[in-house]
């Protein structure tokens, strides 16, 4: 069962074999914290949140960076606006980006380095890159000399020549920064201060770096020369991966990272998220709807992780409801395990079971094939919950049901998605899925005979009861608020 990752800078699934065996260094370029996350971040963050834990579960010590911009642009003008510092408008948001991710059950990464922290590497690097050929100053700014590296464009597949044909007409050569290009296509890792603008000393002025080298001597510095796996969204492969790769082998002469893995955009409704559109949804915004935030996660690992997916109502309903499932399975140990005779601790995993989900896991990070598993395990153990409850026994022994739970929360951990105990098994009140399935047939019944009173009052039941029904063309599907 060998691990195989689907890496872009090779475009082909590929064994999994680390630098240092038994060890992963893995990078994620993080957020740039002038806003609060929202939806795209929450997949990313999740993706790579999963994604760590599974490498650990199959037994690799992992150390994972995640890095923080905290100098930009968007910064800057935020700071503006608001009459504040850089410096405050970055805290403030990586204290949020905390608050969101501890809601969505992300665990912290080992190290979160800034660029305002990593400054020395980054002018060190700066320094080699110009002593090698590969950079020039230019009037305060120092540029990357782009052509000096052959193999630029090898992450993103294009070429130079290419991107010239349709370039000429957008660039505006009364530009002072094109004027101080050699080559259009260089690219800024100094920039010179502006007036009023924050800046730091360097041997080419005072200014501030460029936002790809930062990532740079981040990794540099964090993990080394080469690391085993860099992680980011799919937008970030050009420009932004395909410079990092340009300013760190340039120096080193060493591939910067082994594997290269990017995950999917988020599509609201079809569209692309943007404020201008009005479908831009945060993480706290969604969350505060009354979200749960395991349906979240199940709605991002539904999906392939290098596969665009599409938040609509009916998707998250859709992973609501499956949660539901997963939860009752996850709870069935603290709901009648005492009943049942269970003893103290725990019990051994089903391995048929555990390699089932890890050869399909495998398959480049298939975590849509392992819920499956998940799903078998929750809904075969929501079945033996009803006949307890119907009929005081199980059809299955105690200690068979005993491997599955314990085997159901396992593996559910792995993808982080874990029920809260005593918020759960306290169903003093509240409809089950089973009740909640047999009021909605009574509905649809109601419906075919036009009875619509009968309908609509059995809807505004259940949404007294904190169940919300959403009709569709396939069907009715609900989730608790």
């Amino acid at each position: 069962m060998t691990l195989t990752l689907y890496n872009t800078l090779t475009r082909r699934q590929e064994p999994f074999e680390t630098v240092e065996p038994g060890k992963v260094k893995m990078y994620y370029c993080g957020v740039t914290v002038y806003d609060y996350c929202h939806l795209g971040h929450a997949r990313a963050c999740i993706v790579w949140d999963v994604i760590r834990r599974y490498l650990q579960f199959i037994g690799y010590e992992v150390r994972y960076i995640q890095n923080f911009t905290d100098i930009d642009d968007k910064i800057l003008n935020r700071a503006c606006v608001e009459h504040s510092s850089m410096e405050a408008v970055a805290d403030r948001f990586i204290k949020a980006y905390f608050e969101d991710m501890a809601r969505l059950g992300i665990k912290e990464a080992d190290e979160y380095p800034r660029a305002t922290h990593t400054m020395n590497g980054i002018q060190r690097l700066i320094h080699e890159l110009e002593n090698k050929g590969f950079a020039y100053p230019a009037d305060g700014d120092v540029y990357y000399a782009v052509r000096q590296f052959a193999e630029y464009g090898k992450l993103s597949g294009r070429k130079l020549e290419d991107m010239q044909a349709g370039k000429s007409d957008r660039v505006n050569v009364e530009d002072p920064e094109y004027q101080k290009k050699k080559d259009p296509f260089d690219f800024a890792l100094w920039k010179a201060a502006k007036p009023g603008e924050p800046a730091w000393e360097s041997p080419w002025g005072a200014g501030r770096p460029g936002w790809h080298i930062e990532c740079s001597a981040m990794v540099r510095d964090r993990l080394g020369d080469t690391i085993d796996i860099h992680a980011g969204g799919a937008d970030l492969i050009f420009p932004h991966h395909e410079n990092e790769i340009a300013q760190s082998e340039a120096v080193t002469g060493k591939p910067l990272a082994r594997y290269w893995l990017h995950n999917g955009m988020v599509k609201v409704d079809g569209e692309k998220m943007s404020k201008s559109l009005g479908n831009f949804i945060t993480i706290r915004e969604l969350l505060d709807r009354g979200v749960d935030p395991m349906a979240v996660r199940l709605f991002v690992l539904t999906a392939q992780y290098r596969t665009p997916i599409d938040f609509t109502d009916e998707a998250i309903a859709a992973a609501t409801n499956g949660w539901h499932t997963i939860k009752e399975g996850l709870l069935f140990g603290y709901q009648y395990g005492k009943q049942l005779g269970w003893g103290v601790g725990t019990a051994p995993l089903l391995a048929e079971t555990v390699e089932r989900f890890q050869e399909t896991v495998n398959n480049d990070f298939n975590f849509p094939g392992g819920l499956t598993v998940l799903f078998e395990l929750a809904k075969e153990l929501r079945r033996e919950g009803n006949i307890i409850v119907h009929e005081g026994k199980t059809e299955t022994s105690p200690d068979e049901l005993q491997h599955q739970w314990q085997t159901l929360v396992t593996l559910a951990g792995v993808l982080g998605l874990e029920a809260e105990i005593e918020a759960e098994t306290d169903k003093s009140s509240g409809l089950s899925d089973a009740e909640i399935e047999a009021k909605i047939q009574q509905r649809q019944e109601a419906r075919k005979g036009k009875n619509f009173a009968e309908s609509d009052r059995i809807r505004d039941e259940l949404q007294a009861e904190g169940i919300t029904l959403i009709d569709s063309r396939d069907g009715t599907r609900w989730h608790r608020n």
